[in-house]
């Protein structure tokens, strides 16, 4: 369909004023979106915050920041040529070895002619009698679009902590999701850093290196997991790439989104040498996945997660020199009750002479000061502070816009007791919205971008059988909504997940309702019964013509 000839100048880029489509971030799940969508001759706007594509990739460039999933495996698998054309470099690639990928999508598929940078959304309304969304954007640009997505990842709602004086400080202050394009020296300087969460764990080892000192302000220790990162091999890529097929269907049918063999056996039942031998291979192996891959019951069971638990507490003692430091570097929650990190020198960094470690249940952090940061104990002196302190996660990038459905309903308000969705991919009250990786959709629990290509596949397919049959709207029925989110509950009773504080439940955030958010049945589950949904003609979505 063409786009309207109206156009509205954003950016130093023409939008379109009426389109078929409107996508909300270019990432991983945008870049994909405006690929497909283009191929079923829609037209389509991609609106990026950003200056460039790479959503998460582009706003997190601080020293350190790399991917959790194998390289190989982080990446698209719709075109066999890209899969074969772009060599990845590490075992896990890093930030801007990320962005170049992303770029060279861009380039390759001629992207960015349908995208405008530097454009915020501010708010979508949608218009009841005309069935379409009214989208605004923050330059005072408005869109009218039919569908409406909303492709603005899991985690790219930055957070900033809850602590007075934050304004006060007069050095410099970054945050890791919101880092600055030009490079960052801390040379000489004393630096601290909020948050032991992933960014923490990935930034603290390259900080330790530059700053004179380094103050950790640490609430809740992580877990952070062996990377074990190396260069590719000469070869490597070449053999990898022959088994693509392979390798992408197994990823599709497992748990994570990533392939590997499912246990057999329960922890509790094994022996001590078992148990010792396949936590020790899992730990040389590296990865997010290895350890709580050993056995069947390491999420489900807390005497065999205990199990796991005495085995990483041993591995960070013999880590970190310090008895005191590695006493408050180790968890005491059950493993994987959180999502891990990939730890890159992190414990060795706590060994540098350089770097101390302030535990904030000893010593609560009471206030920002324009010298530093002050606890209950002293007040540190700094020059540069880090705020490490993660995303308001899986619903603030969609209610940060003010979203609007039938009868003027917010989206912050429909999920004011938690989100509310049927599959992750829609809402009631939200007619042809559609959410990528969205709340009730394994997302964060996966390879994001195994979910993000099965999401973006299915919400094409589903706007071209409406095409096909002349139908204008689609949404979420009560009924399915209801029962998917009771359904998801479920599934999280099952594990340890609901009993740790975390961002999984929206701990982090003051106020923000406990809900455990993702689908914890699995990747390959998810997506058998998002297949069985649209096979049956969307059972559970309701249309009109």
């Amino acid at each position: 369909m063409p786009a309207a000839l109206a156009q509205a100048q954003s950016g130093g880029r023409s939008i379109p004023r009426t389109v078929d489509v409107v996508v909300v971030g270019a990432g991983l799940s945008g870049l994909y979106m405006l690929h497909k969508l283009r191929a079923q001759g829609l037209s389509t706007v991609v609106l990026e915050a950003n200056s460039d594509v790479g959503g998460t990739w582009y706003a997190n460039r601080y020293p350190g920041a790399r991917v959790d999933v194998e390289s190989f495996g982080y990446s698209y698998s719709f075109d066999p040529d890209l899969e074969q054309e772009f060599e990845w470099s590490e075992r896990f690639a890093t930030q801007p070895e990320l962005l170049r990928y992303f770029q060279h999508v861009a380039e390759r598929f001629d992207l960015r002619k349908d995208i405008a940078f530097d454009t915020s959304v501010t708010s979508a309304q949608y218009d009841e009698s005309g069935r379409r969304w009214q989208v605004r954007t923050e330059r005072g640009d408005t869109v009218t679009t039919r569908f409406l997505v909303m492709a603005t990842g899991s985690l790219s709602a930055a957070k900033m902590p809850e602590i007075p004086g934050l304004e006060s400080f007069r050095g410099v202050s970054y945050h890791t999701a919101q880092w600055p394009v030009e490079e960052v020296d801390f040379t000489g300087q004393r630096v601290g850093v909020i948050g032991t969460g992933s960014s923490g764990v990935q930034v603290i080892p390259l900080i330790a290196e530059q700053a004179a000192e380094l103050t950790v302000f640490q609430r809740t220790p992580a877990y952070a997991l062996p990377a074990h990162n190396r260069p590719l091999r000469p070869g490597e890529g070449t053999s990898a790439k022959s088994d693509y097929p392979a390798y992408r269907k197994a990823a599709r049918e497992s748990g994570f989104g990533v392939p590997m063999e499912p246990p057999t056996k329960s922890a509790l039942e094994a022996s001590a040498e078992e148990r010792e031998q396949a936590f020790e291979e899992a730990w040389q192996a590296g990865g997010l996945t290895a350890l709580v891959g050993t056995f069947t019951d390491i999420q489900t069971d807390l005497d065999a997660n205990a199990l796991a638990m005495e085995f990483l507490h041993r591995k960070i003692a013999e880590a970190a020199t310090d008895l005191q430091t590695a006493a408050d570097l180790t968890p005491q929650y059950p493993f994987w009750s959180k999502r891990p990190c990939l730890n890159t020198g992190y414990y060795d960094a706590f060994n540098r002479p350089n770097v101390r470690l302030v535990n904030l249940q000893r010593e609560p952090l009471t206030e920002v000061t324009g010298a530093g940061i002050r606890t209950s104990a002293r007040e540190y002196e700094l020059d540069a502070i880090v705020y490490a302190t993660g995303f308001d996660a899986m619903t603030g990038s969609f209610t940060r816009v003010d979203v609007r459905g039938r009868g003027g309903v917010s989206l912050q308000e429909a999920w004011a007791a938690g989100p509310r969705t049927y599959l992750g991919l829609g809402t009631v009250g939200f007619p042809n919205l559609f959410m990528i990786a969205g709340p009730g959709s394994p997302s964060v629990l996966s390879n994001m971008v195994v979910s993000i290509e099965q999401h973006v596949d299915w919400v094409s397919d589903a706007i071209a059988y409406m095409e096909r049959r002349g139908l204008a709207t689609i949404e979420a029925t009560p009924t399915a909504q209801d029962e998917w989110v009771d359904h998801v509950n479920v599934l999280a009773s099952y594990t340890l997940f609901p009993g740790t504080d975390s961002w999984f439940l929206g701990a982090n955030v003051p106020g923000k309702a406990r809900v455990f958010m993702p689908y914890a049945g699995g990747v390959g589950a998810y997506r058998q019964k998002c297949d069985e949904v649209a096979a049956s003609g969307y059972a559970g979505f309701q249309f009109s013509s």
